[in-house]
Protein backbone atom coordinates (compact mmCIF):
# COMPACT_ATOMS: atom_id res chain seq x y z
CA UNK A 1 0.00 0.00 0.00
CA UNK A 2 2.89 2.25 0.92
CA UNK A 3 3.77 2.08 -3.07
CA UNK A 4 0.77 4.11 -3.66
CA UNK A 5 0.49 6.22 -0.82
CA UNK A 6 3.88 7.24 -1.20
CA UNK A 7 3.86 10.28 -4.01
CA UNK A 8 7.23 9.78 -5.46
CA UNK A 9 6.46 5.81 -5.96
CA UNK A 10 2.57 7.36 -6.96
CA UNK A 11 4.08 9.41 -9.37
CA UNK A 12 6.68 6.74 -11.09
CA UNK A 13 3.53 3.75 -11.00
CA UNK A 14 0.79 6.17 -12.42
CA UNK A 15 2.19 6.60 -15.76
CA UNK A 16 3.23 3.20 -15.95
CA UNK A 17 -0.17 2.06 -15.00
CA UNK A 18 -2.18 4.66 -17.86
CA UNK A 19 0.40 3.02 -20.42
CA UNK A 20 -0.93 -0.22 -19.59
CA UNK A 21 -4.59 1.09 -19.71
CA UNK A 22 -4.06 2.69 -22.88
CA UNK A 23 -4.59 -0.84 -24.84
CA UNK A 24 -7.89 -0.93 -23.56
CA UNK A 25 -9.01 2.26 -25.34
CA UNK A 26 -10.36 0.96 -29.39
CA UNK A 27 -8.12 1.74 -31.57
CA UNK A 28 -9.91 2.81 -34.23
CA UNK A 29 -11.22 6.05 -31.61
CA UNK A 30 -8.24 8.21 -31.76
CA UNK A 31 -9.82 11.33 -30.42
CA UNK A 32 -10.45 9.02 -27.12
CA UNK A 33 -6.55 7.76 -27.28
CA UNK A 34 -5.27 11.22 -27.13
CA UNK A 35 -7.64 12.87 -24.73
CA UNK A 36 -6.59 9.62 -22.54
CA UNK A 37 -2.84 10.51 -23.07
CA UNK A 38 -2.93 14.56 -22.20
CA UNK A 39 -5.22 13.97 -19.37
CA UNK A 40 -3.29 10.78 -18.25
CA UNK A 41 0.44 12.88 -18.10
CA UNK A 42 -1.89 16.12 -16.64
CA UNK A 43 -2.66 13.91 -13.78
CA UNK A 44 0.67 12.69 -13.40
CA UNK A 45 1.68 16.46 -13.09
CA UNK A 46 -0.92 17.06 -10.78
CA UNK A 47 0.51 14.20 -8.62
CA UNK A 48 3.89 15.80 -8.57
CA UNK A 49 3.23 19.33 -7.42
CA UNK A 50 2.88 17.09 -4.34
CA UNK A 51 6.51 16.87 -4.49
CA UNK A 52 7.09 20.64 -4.76
CA UNK A 53 4.85 21.95 -2.11
CA UNK A 54 5.34 19.41 0.56
CA UNK A 55 9.06 19.47 -0.31
CA UNK A 56 11.07 21.18 2.57
CA UNK A 57 13.56 23.08 0.98
CA UNK A 58 15.60 23.96 3.87
CA UNK A 59 16.67 20.14 4.32
CA UNK A 60 19.63 18.08 2.62
CA UNK A 61 17.81 14.86 3.21
CA UNK A 62 16.65 12.82 0.62
CA UNK A 63 12.85 13.46 1.13
CA UNK A 64 9.61 11.09 0.04
CA UNK A 65 11.68 8.49 0.81
CA UNK A 66 10.98 4.72 0.12
CA UNK A 67 12.14 2.03 1.30
CA UNK A 68 10.92 -1.51 0.33
CA UNK A 69 13.15 -5.05 0.08
CA UNK A 70 12.39 -6.33 -3.34
CA UNK A 71 15.26 -9.21 -3.33
CA UNK A 72 16.57 -9.42 -0.05
CA UNK A 73 19.18 -12.24 0.12
CA UNK A 74 21.14 -10.06 -3.00
CA UNK A 75 20.52 -6.46 -1.12
CA UNK A 76 18.38 -5.12 -3.76
CA UNK A 77 15.63 -2.65 -2.38
CA UNK A 78 13.03 -0.76 -4.31
CA UNK A 79 14.64 2.88 -2.48
CA UNK A 80 13.55 6.18 -3.81
CA UNK A 81 13.93 9.61 -2.68
CA UNK A 82 14.56 13.06 -4.00
CA UNK A 83 16.74 15.81 -3.13
CA UNK A 84 16.45 19.61 -4.48
CA UNK A 85 18.66 18.68 -7.74
CA UNK A 86 16.19 15.48 -8.38
CA UNK A 87 12.88 17.75 -7.45
CA UNK A 88 13.50 19.95 -10.18
CA UNK A 89 14.38 17.07 -12.77
CA UNK A 90 11.51 14.79 -11.97
CA UNK A 91 9.29 18.29 -12.35
CA UNK A 92 10.83 18.72 -15.46
CA UNK A 93 9.72 15.74 -16.35
CA UNK A 94 6.18 15.80 -15.58
CA UNK A 95 5.87 19.50 -16.92
CA UNK A 96 7.14 18.34 -20.66
CA UNK A 97 5.39 15.03 -21.19
CA UNK A 98 1.50 16.84 -21.58
CA UNK A 99 3.17 19.16 -24.13
CA UNK A 100 4.62 16.54 -25.86
CA UNK A 101 1.76 14.77 -25.87
CA UNK A 102 -0.35 17.68 -26.91
CA UNK A 103 1.93 18.39 -29.67
CA UNK A 104 1.61 15.35 -31.17
CA UNK A 105 -2.04 15.45 -31.77
CA UNK A 106 -1.63 16.59 -35.57
CA UNK A 107 1.76 15.12 -36.08
CA UNK A 108 0.79 11.64 -35.12
CA UNK A 109 -1.86 9.77 -37.30
CA UNK A 110 -0.59 5.81 -37.32
CA UNK A 111 -0.48 3.79 -34.78
CA UNK A 112 -1.31 6.21 -32.08
CA UNK A 113 -2.19 3.94 -29.45
CA UNK A 114 1.66 2.42 -29.34
CA UNK A 115 2.92 6.10 -29.48
CA UNK A 116 1.06 7.11 -26.77
CA UNK A 117 2.12 4.36 -24.41
CA UNK A 118 5.34 4.68 -24.55
CA UNK A 119 5.30 8.36 -24.20
CA UNK A 120 3.49 6.91 -20.89
CA UNK A 121 6.49 3.99 -20.22
CA UNK A 122 9.15 6.57 -20.82
CA UNK A 123 7.99 9.02 -18.46
CA UNK A 124 7.91 6.40 -15.58
CA UNK A 125 11.27 5.54 -16.50
CA UNK A 126 12.76 8.68 -16.62
CA UNK A 127 10.96 9.89 -13.13
CA UNK A 128 12.79 6.32 -11.69
CA UNK A 129 16.03 7.49 -12.51
CA UNK A 130 15.55 10.82 -11.10
CA UNK A 131 14.14 8.91 -8.18
CA UNK A 132 15.86 5.66 -7.42
CA UNK A 133 17.96 5.53 -4.31
CA UNK A 134 19.09 1.74 -5.08
CA UNK A 135 21.94 1.50 -7.71
CA UNK A 136 20.24 -1.51 -9.14
CA UNK A 137 16.83 -0.02 -9.50
CA UNK A 138 18.36 2.96 -10.78
CA UNK A 139 20.55 0.83 -13.35
CA UNK A 140 16.95 -0.91 -14.39
CA UNK A 141 15.14 2.42 -14.92
CA UNK A 142 18.00 3.71 -17.24
CA UNK A 143 17.63 0.62 -19.35
CA UNK A 144 14.00 0.50 -19.16
CA UNK A 145 14.06 4.24 -20.88
CA UNK A 146 15.85 3.15 -24.21
CA UNK A 147 13.16 0.64 -25.55
CA UNK A 148 10.07 3.31 -25.50
CA UNK A 149 12.67 6.10 -27.06
CA UNK A 150 14.09 3.83 -29.71
CA UNK A 151 10.58 3.11 -30.93
CA UNK A 152 9.51 6.52 -31.14
CA UNK A 153 12.50 7.01 -32.79
CA UNK A 154 12.90 3.90 -34.63
CA UNK A 155 8.47 3.81 -35.93
CA UNK A 156 7.70 7.48 -35.93
CA UNK A 157 10.84 9.51 -36.94
CA UNK A 158 11.93 10.71 -39.79
CA UNK A 159 13.34 9.16 -43.09
CA UNK A 160 16.31 7.53 -41.83
CA UNK A 161 14.38 6.63 -38.46
CA UNK A 162 15.76 3.06 -38.18
CA UNK A 163 19.43 4.56 -38.23
CA UNK A 164 18.89 7.12 -35.94
CA UNK A 165 16.94 4.81 -33.16
CA UNK A 166 19.97 2.23 -33.90
CA UNK A 167 23.05 4.65 -33.45
CA UNK A 168 21.31 6.04 -30.18
CA UNK A 169 20.20 2.48 -28.80
CA UNK A 170 23.82 1.07 -29.42
CA UNK A 171 25.86 4.26 -27.80
CA UNK A 172 23.79 4.17 -24.97
CA UNK A 173 23.45 0.59 -24.71
CA UNK A 174 27.60 0.40 -24.54
CA UNK A 175 28.17 2.70 -22.32
CA UNK A 176 25.36 1.34 -19.78
CA UNK A 177 27.17 -1.92 -19.80
CA UNK A 178 30.23 -0.39 -18.59
CA UNK A 179 28.39 1.26 -15.90
CA UNK A 180 26.92 -2.05 -14.90
CA UNK A 181 29.58 -3.98 -14.79
CA UNK A 182 31.02 -1.05 -12.37
CA UNK A 183 27.93 -1.17 -10.28
CA UNK A 184 28.25 -5.19 -9.56
CA UNK A 185 31.92 -4.58 -9.03
CA UNK A 186 31.42 -1.84 -5.89
CA UNK A 187 28.46 -4.30 -5.06
CA UNK A 188 31.26 -7.07 -4.46
CA UNK A 189 33.25 -4.95 -3.45
CA UNK A 190 31.43 -3.91 -0.21
CA UNK A 191 30.41 -7.46 0.27
CA UNK A 192 34.01 -8.33 0.52
CA UNK A 193 34.56 -5.93 2.94
CA UNK A 194 31.51 -6.71 4.91
CA UNK A 195 29.97 -9.73 4.14
CA UNK A 196 26.34 -8.49 3.06
CA UNK A 197 25.42 -7.23 -0.57
CA UNK A 198 23.63 -4.05 -0.82
CA UNK A 199 23.11 -1.53 -3.74
CA UNK A 200 21.89 0.82 -1.49
CA UNK A 201 24.06 4.26 -2.85
CA UNK A 202 24.38 5.40 1.23
CA UNK A 203 26.06 2.28 1.88
CA UNK A 204 28.02 1.86 -1.02
CA UNK A 205 29.91 5.37 -0.20
CA UNK A 206 31.56 4.19 2.27
CA UNK A 207 32.67 1.23 0.04
CA UNK A 208 36.68 0.45 0.61
CA UNK A 209 38.35 0.90 -2.88
CA UNK A 210 41.71 0.73 -3.65
CA UNK A 211 42.67 3.94 -5.37
CA UNK A 212 43.91 2.29 -8.57
CA UNK A 213 39.94 0.53 -8.59
CA UNK A 214 38.23 3.82 -8.16
CA UNK A 215 39.71 5.50 -10.90
CA UNK A 216 38.72 2.74 -13.20
CA UNK A 217 35.28 2.27 -11.37
CA UNK A 218 34.92 6.42 -12.22
CA UNK A 219 35.53 5.96 -15.52
CA UNK A 220 33.06 3.24 -16.37
CA UNK A 221 30.67 5.53 -14.89
CA UNK A 222 32.09 8.66 -16.56
CA UNK A 223 32.06 7.17 -19.57
CA UNK A 224 27.76 6.08 -19.23
CA UNK A 225 27.58 9.80 -18.46
CA UNK A 226 29.10 11.44 -21.02
CA UNK A 227 27.35 9.45 -23.55
CA UNK A 228 24.07 10.19 -22.45
CA UNK A 229 24.99 14.22 -21.78
CA UNK A 230 26.83 14.27 -24.54
CA UNK A 231 30.38 14.97 -23.98
CA UNK A 232 32.27 15.77 -26.89
CA UNK A 233 33.55 13.26 -28.23
CA UNK A 234 30.51 11.32 -27.78
CA UNK A 235 28.06 13.17 -29.06
CA UNK A 236 27.43 12.36 -33.00
CA UNK A 237 24.10 9.96 -32.02
CA UNK A 238 22.39 13.21 -30.79
CA UNK A 239 22.14 14.92 -34.50
CA UNK A 240 20.85 11.96 -35.94
CA UNK A 241 18.36 11.13 -32.93
CA UNK A 242 17.22 14.80 -33.02
CA UNK A 243 16.36 15.29 -36.53
CA UNK A 244 14.93 11.87 -37.08
CA UNK A 245 12.71 12.00 -33.75
CA UNK A 246 9.47 13.52 -34.23
CA UNK A 247 8.54 16.76 -32.30
CA UNK A 248 7.95 15.50 -28.98
CA UNK A 249 10.67 12.72 -29.22
CA UNK A 250 13.04 15.90 -29.65
CA UNK A 251 11.34 17.67 -27.19
CA UNK A 252 11.70 14.36 -24.67
CA UNK A 253 15.13 13.84 -26.06
CA UNK A 254 16.77 17.53 -25.45
CA UNK A 255 14.35 18.45 -22.15
CA UNK A 256 15.05 15.36 -19.98
CA UNK A 257 17.29 12.70 -21.71
CA UNK A 258 20.45 14.43 -21.83
CA UNK A 259 20.14 15.57 -18.15
CA UNK A 260 20.32 12.26 -16.99
CA UNK A 261 23.82 11.86 -18.01
CA UNK A 262 24.54 15.42 -15.87
CA UNK A 263 22.52 14.20 -13.19
CA UNK A 264 24.49 10.80 -13.17
CA UNK A 265 27.82 12.83 -12.58
CA UNK A 266 26.04 14.68 -9.46
CA UNK A 267 24.02 11.82 -8.37
CA UNK A 268 26.20 8.82 -8.59
CA UNK A 269 29.88 8.90 -10.54
CA UNK A 270 31.32 12.26 -8.10
CA UNK A 271 29.61 11.13 -4.93
CA UNK A 272 30.72 7.62 -5.06
CA UNK A 273 34.40 8.44 -6.06
CA UNK A 274 35.73 11.48 -4.99
CA UNK A 275 39.23 10.98 -4.82
CA UNK A 276 39.08 9.50 -8.98
CA UNK A 277 36.26 12.56 -9.79
CA UNK A 278 38.58 15.85 -8.34
CA UNK A 279 41.58 13.92 -10.88
CA UNK A 280 39.16 13.59 -13.77
CA UNK A 281 37.32 16.92 -13.08
CA UNK A 282 39.26 19.28 -14.95
CA UNK A 283 39.38 16.87 -18.34
CA UNK A 284 35.58 16.57 -17.93
CA UNK A 285 34.97 20.41 -17.40
CA UNK A 286 37.61 21.18 -20.78
CA UNK A 287 35.43 18.52 -22.91
CA UNK A 288 32.62 20.22 -22.01
CA UNK A 289 33.60 23.50 -22.92
CA UNK A 290 35.36 22.28 -26.07
CA UNK A 291 31.92 21.05 -27.16
CA UNK A 292 30.82 24.66 -26.36
CA UNK A 293 32.79 25.99 -29.13
CA UNK A 294 32.67 22.95 -31.42
CA UNK A 295 28.53 22.43 -30.81
CA UNK A 296 28.82 26.39 -31.73
CA UNK A 297 30.38 26.13 -34.87
CA UNK A 298 28.62 23.26 -36.30
CA UNK A 299 25.20 24.70 -35.18
CA UNK A 300 25.93 27.90 -37.22
CA UNK A 301 27.25 25.77 -40.33
CA UNK A 302 23.54 24.08 -40.22
CA UNK A 303 20.82 24.95 -42.88
CA UNK A 304 18.26 22.50 -41.36
CA UNK A 305 16.66 24.24 -38.23
CA UNK A 306 16.53 21.14 -36.04
CA UNK A 307 19.58 20.25 -36.50
CA UNK A 308 20.94 23.68 -35.47
CA UNK A 309 19.00 23.17 -32.39
CA UNK A 310 20.53 19.95 -31.90
CA UNK A 311 24.19 21.33 -32.24
CA UNK A 312 22.92 24.07 -29.63
CA UNK A 313 22.28 21.33 -27.12
CA UNK A 314 25.69 19.95 -27.46
CA UNK A 315 27.22 23.77 -26.88
CA UNK A 316 24.36 24.38 -23.82
CA UNK A 317 25.36 20.95 -22.09
CA UNK A 318 28.74 21.70 -22.01
CA UNK A 319 27.67 24.74 -20.15
CA UNK A 320 25.94 22.54 -17.20
CA UNK A 321 29.34 20.19 -17.28
CA UNK A 322 31.33 23.23 -16.67
CA UNK A 323 29.60 24.49 -14.03
CA UNK A 324 29.11 20.94 -12.07
CA UNK A 325 33.12 19.91 -12.62
CA UNK A 326 33.91 23.47 -10.95
CA UNK A 327 32.57 22.08 -7.79
CA UNK A 328 32.28 26.20 -6.66
CA UNK A 329 28.80 26.58 -5.12
CA UNK A 330 27.42 29.53 -7.75
CA UNK A 331 29.06 26.92 -10.54
CA UNK A 332 27.33 24.19 -9.72
CA UNK A 333 23.94 26.06 -8.57
CA UNK A 334 23.83 27.61 -12.10
CA UNK A 335 24.52 24.51 -13.97
CA UNK A 336 21.53 22.23 -12.59
CA UNK A 337 18.78 25.86 -13.15
CA UNK A 338 20.94 25.71 -16.76
CA UNK A 339 19.47 21.91 -16.86
CA UNK A 340 15.98 23.11 -16.47
CA UNK A 341 16.35 26.07 -18.69
CA UNK A 342 17.84 24.23 -21.24
CA UNK A 343 14.90 22.19 -21.05
CA UNK A 344 12.61 24.49 -21.37
CA UNK A 345 14.36 26.66 -24.12
CA UNK A 346 15.37 24.17 -26.49
CA UNK A 347 12.12 22.18 -25.97
CA UNK A 348 10.05 25.35 -26.73
CA UNK A 349 12.79 25.57 -30.11
CA UNK A 350 12.22 22.20 -31.16
CA UNK A 351 8.12 23.08 -30.94
CA UNK A 352 8.68 26.06 -33.10
CA UNK A 353 10.45 23.95 -35.82
CA UNK A 354 7.48 21.50 -35.68
CA UNK A 355 5.11 24.13 -36.18
CA UNK A 356 6.45 25.25 -39.23
CA UNK A 357 7.47 21.74 -40.45
CA UNK A 358 3.90 20.62 -40.33
CA UNK A 359 2.84 23.33 -42.52
CA UNK A 360 5.53 23.73 -45.28
CA UNK A 361 7.00 20.09 -44.56
CA UNK A 362 10.50 21.63 -44.91
CA UNK A 363 13.05 22.64 -41.80
CA UNK A 364 15.55 24.40 -44.54
CA UNK A 365 16.64 27.56 -43.25
CA UNK A 366 15.97 28.95 -47.06
CA UNK A 367 12.62 28.03 -47.95
CA UNK A 368 11.02 30.60 -45.07
CA UNK A 369 11.84 34.02 -44.85
CA UNK A 370 9.47 37.17 -44.33
CA UNK A 371 7.34 35.02 -41.55
CA UNK A 372 6.61 37.65 -39.61
CA UNK A 373 4.37 39.41 -41.94
CA UNK A 374 1.73 35.74 -42.04
CA UNK A 375 2.63 34.90 -38.53
CA UNK A 376 3.43 37.80 -36.28
CA UNK A 377 2.45 35.86 -33.24
CA UNK A 378 4.27 32.30 -34.26
CA UNK A 379 7.53 35.57 -34.95
CA UNK A 380 6.94 36.98 -31.25
CA UNK A 381 7.04 33.47 -29.58
CA UNK A 382 10.03 32.54 -31.34
CA UNK A 383 11.79 35.80 -30.86
CA UNK A 384 11.33 35.60 -26.87
CA UNK A 385 12.76 31.73 -26.88
CA UNK A 386 15.28 32.59 -29.23
CA UNK A 387 16.36 35.72 -27.00
CA UNK A 388 16.04 32.89 -23.96
CA UNK A 389 18.18 30.54 -25.89
CA UNK A 390 20.68 32.76 -26.36
CA UNK A 391 20.94 33.96 -22.44
CA UNK A 392 19.02 37.57 -22.30
CA UNK A 393 18.90 39.03 -18.88
CA UNK A 394 15.06 39.33 -17.77
CA UNK A 395 14.86 35.25 -19.18
CA UNK A 396 15.78 32.13 -18.03
CA UNK A 397 19.01 31.23 -19.67
CA UNK A 398 20.76 34.54 -18.19
CA UNK A 399 20.92 33.06 -15.10
CA UNK A 400 21.84 29.70 -15.69
CA UNK A 401 25.09 30.82 -17.84
CA UNK A 402 26.08 33.83 -15.40
CA UNK A 403 26.08 31.63 -12.43
CA UNK A 404 27.78 29.04 -14.17
CA UNK A 405 30.55 31.67 -15.68
CA UNK A 406 30.66 33.62 -12.60
CA UNK A 407 31.33 30.21 -10.51
CA UNK A 408 33.83 28.62 -12.92
CA UNK A 409 35.93 31.38 -13.48
CA UNK A 410 36.98 31.61 -9.83
CA UNK A 411 38.38 27.66 -10.35
CA UNK A 412 39.11 27.67 -14.31
CA UNK A 413 39.57 31.07 -15.39
CA UNK A 414 40.68 30.26 -19.12
CA UNK A 415 37.92 27.57 -19.61
CA UNK A 416 35.15 30.25 -18.22
CA UNK A 417 36.64 32.37 -20.85
CA UNK A 418 37.09 30.19 -23.74
CA UNK A 419 33.09 29.05 -22.75
CA UNK A 420 32.25 33.00 -23.14
CA UNK A 421 33.12 32.96 -26.94
CA UNK A 422 30.55 30.16 -27.12
CA UNK A 423 27.58 32.25 -25.45
CA UNK A 424 28.66 35.01 -28.35
CA UNK A 425 28.51 32.84 -31.12
CA UNK A 426 25.20 31.15 -29.57
CA UNK A 427 23.99 34.59 -30.28
CA UNK A 428 25.59 34.52 -33.55
CA UNK A 429 23.78 31.42 -35.08
CA UNK A 430 20.38 31.77 -33.31
CA UNK A 431 19.80 34.92 -34.15
CA UNK A 432 21.10 35.07 -37.58
CA UNK A 433 18.60 31.54 -38.25
CA UNK A 434 15.69 34.14 -36.54
CA UNK A 435 16.27 36.66 -39.00
CA UNK A 436 16.53 34.70 -42.51
CA UNK A 437 13.10 32.69 -40.90
CA UNK A 438 11.27 35.40 -39.70
CA UNK A 439 12.06 38.88 -41.65
CA UNK A 440 13.36 39.93 -44.83
CA UNK A 441 10.94 39.61 -47.84
CA UNK A 442 8.35 36.38 -48.72
CA UNK A 443 10.81 34.61 -51.24
CA UNK A 444 8.22 31.81 -51.63
CA UNK A 445 4.83 31.95 -52.82
CA UNK A 446 3.43 28.70 -50.19
CA UNK A 447 4.83 30.81 -47.07
CA UNK A 448 2.12 33.47 -48.08
CA UNK A 449 -0.89 31.70 -46.94
CA UNK A 450 0.54 29.89 -43.86
CA UNK A 451 -1.51 30.29 -40.87
CA UNK A 452 -0.79 31.53 -37.42
CA UNK A 453 -0.58 29.96 -34.33
CA UNK A 454 -3.49 27.07 -33.64
CA UNK A 455 -5.60 27.52 -30.12
CA UNK A 456 -3.55 24.19 -29.45
CA UNK A 457 -0.35 25.38 -30.37
CA UNK A 458 -0.79 28.25 -27.94
CA UNK A 459 -1.85 25.40 -25.51
CA UNK A 460 0.69 24.03 -25.25
CA UNK A 461 3.61 26.83 -26.05
CA UNK A 462 2.27 29.14 -23.52
CA UNK A 463 3.18 27.08 -20.13
CA UNK A 464 6.84 27.31 -21.54
CA UNK A 465 7.04 31.00 -22.15
CA UNK A 466 5.46 31.70 -19.26
CA UNK A 467 8.42 29.90 -16.54
CA UNK A 468 10.28 30.99 -19.56
CA UNK A 469 10.21 34.68 -18.08
CA UNK A 470 9.15 33.13 -14.61
CA UNK A 471 12.49 32.00 -14.08
CA UNK A 472 14.51 34.89 -15.26
CA UNK A 473 12.52 37.13 -12.61
CA UNK A 474 12.10 35.07 -10.40
CA UNK A 475 15.00 32.42 -9.89
CA UNK A 476 15.22 31.80 -5.90
CA UNK A 477 12.57 29.79 -5.71
CA UNK A 478 13.99 26.88 -7.22
CA UNK A 479 17.85 27.75 -6.52
CA UNK A 480 16.31 27.81 -2.58
CA UNK A 481 15.74 24.12 -3.46
CA UNK A 482 18.80 23.01 -4.74
CA UNK A 483 20.98 24.61 -2.30
CA UNK A 484 21.10 22.26 0.25
CA UNK A 485 22.13 19.49 -2.09
CA UNK A 486 24.28 21.35 -3.95
CA UNK A 487 26.04 22.26 -0.99
CA UNK A 488 26.13 18.25 0.07
CA UNK A 489 27.42 17.17 -3.51
CA UNK A 490 30.63 19.97 -3.27
CA UNK A 491 31.36 18.72 0.56
CA UNK A 492 31.64 15.56 -0.78
CA UNK A 493 33.44 15.81 -4.17
CA UNK A 494 36.20 17.31 -1.75
CA UNK A 495 36.54 14.44 0.25
CA UNK A 496 39.92 12.55 -0.35
CA UNK A 497 38.09 9.21 0.38
CA UNK A 498 34.91 8.17 0.58
CA UNK A 499 33.89 7.83 4.18
CA UNK A 500 31.23 6.15 5.59
CA UNK A 501 27.54 7.94 4.73
CA UNK A 502 26.28 8.18 7.98
CA UNK A 503 28.97 10.29 9.41
CA UNK A 504 28.96 12.40 6.08
CA UNK A 505 25.13 13.17 5.86
CA UNK A 506 25.36 14.48 2.39
CA UNK A 507 22.15 13.97 1.05
CA UNK A 508 21.89 10.49 1.72
CA UNK A 509 19.62 10.81 4.98
CA UNK A 510 15.98 9.87 4.92
CA UNK A 511 12.71 12.38 5.49
CA UNK A 512 9.87 10.23 5.22
CA UNK A 513 7.33 11.25 2.82
CA UNK A 514 4.29 14.14 4.12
Amino acid sequence: MELLTNPLSFVILLPAFLGLAIFAVPRDNAGLLKKFALLGTLATFGVSLKLWTGFDPASAAMQFALDKAWLPSYGINYSLGIDGISLLMVLLTTFLMPISVLASFSYIKEAQRPYYASLLFLEAAMIGVFAASDLFVFYLFWEAMLIPMYFLIGVWGGPRRVYAALKFFIYTMAGSVLMLAAILWLASAHHAASGAWTFSMPALLGAPLAERLQFWLFAAFALAFAVKVPLFPFHTWLPDAHVEAPTAGSVILAGVLLKMGVYGYLRLAVPLFPQAAAVFAPWLAGLGVVGVIYGSLVAWSQKDMKKMVAYSSVAHLGIVMLGVMAFEPAAVAGGVLQMVNHGLSTGALFLLVGVLYERRHTRQIEDYGGLAKVMPAFAAVFMIVTLSSIGLPGLNGFIGEALVLFGSFRVHPWLAGIAVGGVILSAVYMLGMYQQVVFGPLRHEENKALPDLSLREWLYLLPLLAFIVLIGVLPNPFLRRIRPAVDNYIALSRQHTAPPAAVLNLGYGTKESK
